[in-house]
């Protein structure tokens, strides 16, 4: 817990979107959040909400002092009703924030939440930071950081899948499977440091790993270097952090997708191909070149997977200050692509302007598209094997929609890896946790390399606890505030 951060106010937030719609929620939670509602919630039943059992529900209305002739509060008990709404009543430590939470369900328009909010700070209320009520689950022990984090991906998900990941995330397989390999690592330290600190004892005994389990008469035995225990405990925690690792690629392809870049000289049919896999004239389509004058994104899921499609201007020699700037963009846009969708039109053999755009995606994760196999071809499979060569090729028509299915199912086994996580409840999809595990390994491989060459047991002792310490960067036992902070202002006001 941050020994810096005081709990002693009361926060509140309108946690429910901009705009209108059906319910809208300001949440409060801090030791006041109840004796403010007191002051501004009349429950139908008479009852106080200070007076309320912990997770119920009341109806009621907000109110405010009603305002006397000259504009300021009358001294007698009348009030105005601002809106007709539900009082849930959460006391800590069993809620979101560990403390006491209130939140009110209004109708959802700018305007009555705006009110509401108005009046919870004017009895005492303070307005939360982003992401303070997830924060002071967090500093509170509610959660650790790799859930609060998973709050903030379930918010964001853009499919399905990255939601079921996320969600398993939140409650706590991720913690889980940290959790294990940070006790076999404790077992190896604790180890490593009784042999340093009392190496006249045996106290090699404490710790199962410091026994040569496999060997006759191992059990017990005294540390060796010869011994398989430390070692083995090692590389099993080794094993584990380079599954999660393995992990790691498609994770981070579920959270923030693969950004597919249709590129190709003028008139190959870029844009209606964009259109056909959106199913929807999202681009304007015409036979006259220079169409599309500037990048067009929209996103798209294929499988589970996300993508955002990119369907950039034709390149050519630019006539012109826009051209210019359009080719400019389209580069651009193909240095910075996940995946190429290489289009040609296939009704005419290969241009010099096709052939001065190969050496650009050959190198690339591309695939290679024949539009306007609706139309005899001219493009065979010898010209594309020697042009493309280890590059998958797709006839398509973007007219009749031939091929279309073909090309999805090409773009999403080009995207995924072909060792597929998806089945798995644990997928590492946030860098800050690929960066921790991949120092962890680092250190275990120094540990390893230590124990084996003679080094004195000091130094795997020190190797190992700073593997430990990166597994405890990612569940927030051990973070720099300044990063704490900075993960937390991610979210949004209200949650």
């Amino acid at each position: 817990m941050d020994p810096l951060y005081k709990f002693d106010d009361t926060i509140a937030a309108i946690a429910t979107p901009p705009g209108q719609g059906g319910i809208g929620i300001v949440r409060l939670s801090g030791p006041r959040a109840l004796a403010v509602a007191d002051k501004i919630f009349h429950i139908k039943s008479g009852r106080l909400p200070s007076e309320c059992l912990s997770h119920t529900v009341h109806f009621g209305h907000v109110v405010q002092k009603a305002a006397g002739p000259t504009g300021g509060a009358r001294e007698d008990q009348d009030f105005d009703m601002i809106d007709e709404a539900l009082l849930v009543v959460m006391r800590g430590p069993k809620s979101y924030t560990g403390e006491d939470v209130v939140e009110l369900n209004c109708h959802g328009g700018a305007v009555i939440l705006a009110t509401v909010l108005r009046l919870v700070i004017e009895q005492g209320a303070r307005l939360a930071e982003p992401g303070e009520f997830t924060k002071r689950a967090f500093l509170r022990g509610r959660m650790d950081l790799t859930q609060a984090e998973a709050v903030l991906d379930i918010i964001r998900a853009k499919t399905e899948a990255f939601v079921k990941i996320s969600a398993h995330q939140l409650k706590g397989d991720l913690t889980a499977a940290l959790g294990s390999i940070r006790e076999r690592l404790m077992d190896v330290y604790t180890g490593l440091e009784a042999a340093v600190n009392f190496p006249e004892d045996d106290i090699q005994q404490q710790s199962r790993f410091f026994r040569a389990d496999s060997a006759p008469g191992g059990v017990g035995r005294p540390l060796s270097r010869n011994s398989a225990g430390p070692l083995a405990a090692t590389e099993q925690a080794l094993a584990q952090i380079r599954a999660l690792i393995a992990t790691s690629t498609e994770g981070r392809i579920l959270r923030d997708g693969i950004k597919a870049v249709i590129c190709g000289k003028p008139n190959v049919g870029k844009s209606s191909l964009l259109n056909r896999l959106l199913r929807q004239p999202r681009a304007i389509v015409s036979p006259l070149e220079g169409t599309t004058r500037d990048t067009i994104e929209e996103p798209v899921s294929i499988n589970g997977i996300p993508f955002q499609l990119v369907d950039t201007a034709g390149i050519l020699h630019p006539r012109g200050l826009i051209e210019e700037e359009a080719v400019r963009r389209s580069r651009l846009c193909m240095g910075s692509a996940d995946l190429i969708i290489f289009v040609l039109d296939g009704s005419k053999e290969l241009s010099a302007e096709d052939e001065a755009l190969i050496p650009a995606v050959t190198d690339k994760n591309a695939l290679i598209v024949v539009n306007k196999c609706d139309l005899p071809l001219k493009v065979d499979d010898p010209i594309m094997k020697k042009f493309f060569p280890g590059h998958a090729v797709v006839r398509v028509s973007a007219l009749t929609e031939e091929g279309i299915p073909e090309l999805l199912d090409r773009m999403f086994k080009a995207a995924v890896p072909s060792e597929s996580h998806c089945s798995r409840n644990i997928l590492i999809s946030n860098t800050r946790h690929a960066e921790a595990l991949f120092q962890a390994e680092r250190s275990l491989l120094e540990a390893s390399a230590h124990f084996a060459s003679g080094l004195s047991l000091e130094f795997v002792s020190e190797d190992v606890k700073a593997a430990i310490r990166a597994l405890d960067q990612i569940t927030g036992r051990d973070i720099d505030m300044d990063l704490l902070d900075k993960i937390f202002s991610e979210f949004c006001i209200g949650k």
